[in-house]
């Protein structure tokens, strides 16, 4: 019962690293200390996808599961739970390279408002 709790645990903490990491750069529009945090967070993220790297906490899950008697992820995280709802035929590796370019493209755009925010603010007396 426990390690099945904390399978689930990890699992929301991946997903909410996942989110963070794709979109958190519009956070730091709202909160830049962030910035220390999310950089890392999408960097990790966008190369992994772009390498067709598993991610250690994938593995940690898998090892979780099997300690309590649950079946691995044989795809990885993002393969096994997220893919099949958004791309139902499966992730191939194109689709893992875009993935990995969509994480360097949103956060692109919220830094891009960030710095244009920030050149805004100097030009003012």
């Amino acid at each position: 019962m426990v390690a099945r709790m904390l399978v689930e645990a990890l699992l929301v903490l991946h997903l909410l690293f996942i989110v963070f990491a794709v979109a958190g750069g519009f956070l730091v529009l709202r909160w830049p200390l962030l910035v220390w945090l999310h950089i890392p967070a999408a960097v990790w993220a966008a190369l992994i996808a772009l390498v067709g790297g598993i991610c250690p906490l994938t593995e940690l899950e898998n090892s979780l599961r099997h300690g309590a008697g649950m079946a691995g992820y044989p795809d990885g995280f993002v393969g096994s739970l997220l893919i099949p709802i958004i791309y139902p035929h499966g992730l191939t590796r194109f689709l893992q390279i875009m993935l990995g370019v969509s994480v360097i493209g949103l956060n692109g755009v919220a830094y891009g408002l960030l710095l244009k925010r920030r050149m805004r603010s100097r030009r003012r007396p």
